[in-house]
């Protein structure tokens, strides 16, 4: 049996990162598809329908000397009271998410689907890492200070959890890797069910790329 090939469905840099930091080799391909809520839809299914549509879009295109292949996909939808949060389009929008979730409580929910395929072969797995997130009481002169950084814009919910400069969560009581888009434990666990496991530090891999203590080991973290 050939052992498949690892890509992830995501141009993101910080799921890059989090594979690398995993030990996992992979390659990596953007996947194009509409991100558009459908009517009605609750945030966890949105999670879960864009992870797995993303997953698919590249494992369609895949030619056949590329499989047998595991295809990763992963998508974040942050809620606030039930409204989704989707990355902001330009600085006013930052703005204003900001100010909507400053000292409130909102749920970030990651969405990560495995495809095995082989040519016309295919087996799917999804699961969604739901954190409930905490941000803390942030100054206008300070959400105007991070928005001049730019780091808001390629972001669900407008921030980032791992910033240091802006520091924007009182309290996570979750997968802090999944709050910043990729929760390790989960996508391991969707890896061994496909046979391909892998010694890796969960609690090191997390703590390293969030900065915050991890949900598998550690107690849950304040920001």
């Amino acid at each position: 049996m050939n052992t498949p090939k690892v890509i992830l469905a995501s141009a993101s840099p910080r799921r890059r990162q989090f594979l690398s930091q995993m030990s996992l080799a992979h390659t990596a391909a953007a996947a194009d598809i509409d991100e558009s809520p459908l009517a009605g839809e609750q945030a966890e299914m949105l999670a879960a329908r864009l992870a797995l549509g993303k997953a698919n879009v590249v494992a369609d295109g895949l030619p056949a000397h590329q499989c047998p292949a595991l295809v990763i996909g992963a998508d974040t939808v942050v809620a606030l009271d039930g409204a989704l949060l989707g990355k902001p389009a330009d600085s006013d929008e930052a703005i204003r998410m900001l100010v909507a979730l400053r000292g409130r409580v909102h749920q970030v929910h990651s969405g990560l689907a495995v495809v095995r395929v082989n040519g016309a072969q295919r087996e799917e797995r999804v699961v969604v890492n739901t954190s409930h997130v905490t941000m803390r009481n942030y100054s206008d002169a300070e959400i105007v200070a991070y928005i001049a950084t730019g780091d808001p814009q390629d972001k669900a919910g407008a921030y980032a959890v791992q910033h240091r400069g802006f520091d924007p969560v009182a309290r996570l009581d979750g997968c802090p890797s999944g709050v910043m888009g990729l929760p390790v434990a989960d996508l391991l666990a969707l890896l061994a069910h496909f046979s391909v496991t892998l010694d890796c530090p969960v609690a090191a891999v997390c703590r390293s790329l969030t900065g915050l203590a991890c949900c598998q080991i550690d107690s849950p973290s304040g920001g």
